[in-house]
């Protein structure tokens, strides 16, 4: 496997390339320069192959987006995602992932990615020139700290995720549980489940029902056919006041 990428070493302690990206917000033109991006921040950055790809969409960009308020408690101005992709295709991907923390940098022309020398030939699956996956955290521009995943067949995704990056940002940070909760539109009962988790600082994944699953999912589940259902960490623990009981006694 031939792959000609910069090591961590040739990276650290570098500056960012200097770059425009030509970005779109609403229905404009908007170009953001490196120096807007970075000059005077601390920034965390993770590069993948593309848009709407299996492991993108399920686990890396998922994964900071989740963990951003984190990120910014630990003194982390924002967080980048950069793809060889263009505006349109990366601003519809935020939208479908509804990653609202994350500032999508499309590297349509793949000049930032050349420039940190982490570009590869994807021609054989059709992608063209595309990055190698990777994150580093930067500082007023230069370079602290980089994690590039390993050169192998396949699509490697062990060192550049959120937990590693956030783990570096700060060592004593220990992961939340993973929450999700089921709701129904217009639900009171909803809202103040929603409400205990968010006056807690926890994070959630929300499922709508009639849009992200059905009572039949809910049912199978949990037995249940009623609003809120709440699952911490794998456990299920019930509805609005379930919840409370659990909060009481943990958090």
């Amino acid at each position: 496997m031939s792959i000609n990428i910069k090591s961590r070493d040739q990276l650290v302690g570098q500056q960012v390339p200097n770059v425009t990206f030509h970005t779109r917000v609403a229905d404009s033109w908007k170009d953001v320069t490196t120096d807007e991006l970075f000059k005077g921040k601390k920034v965390v950055v993770f590069a993948l192959p593309g848009a709407f790809t299996p492991t993108c969409s399920s686990s890396h960009l998922p994964r900071y987006n989740e963990l951003a308020s984190a990120f910014k408690e630990n003194g982390i101005d924002d967080i980048l995602c950069v793809s060889v992709n263009d505006t349109f295709v990366m601003n519809a991907w935020a939208a479908d992932e509804e990653a609202h923390n994350i500032t999508m940098i499309p590297d349509g022309n793949c000049e930032f990615t050349r420039g940190m020398g982490m570009e590869v030939n994807e021609e054989a699956i059709g992608f063209g020139p595309r990055s190698w996956r990777y994150s580093m955290l930067v500082d007023d521009g230069k370079i602290v700290e980089a994690f590039i995943e390993p050169i192998k067949e396949g699509d490697p995704f062990e060192v550049s995720d959120a937990d590693t990056m956030l783990k570096f940002v700060a060592p004593n940070w220990k992961p939340q549980e993973s929450i999700a909760i089921f709701t129904k539109p217009g639900c009171p009962f909803c809202a103040k489940a929603k409400a205990a988790l968010q006056e807690k600082g926890l994070a959630y994944e929300e499922i709508v029902l009639g849009k992200d699953a059905s009572i039949v999912s809910v049912r199978a589940i949990t037995g249940k056919v009623t609003a809120p259902q709440v699952f911490i960490g794998g456990k299920y623990i019930g509805g609005s006041e379930d919840l409370d009981a659990y909060l009481a006694k943990h958090a």
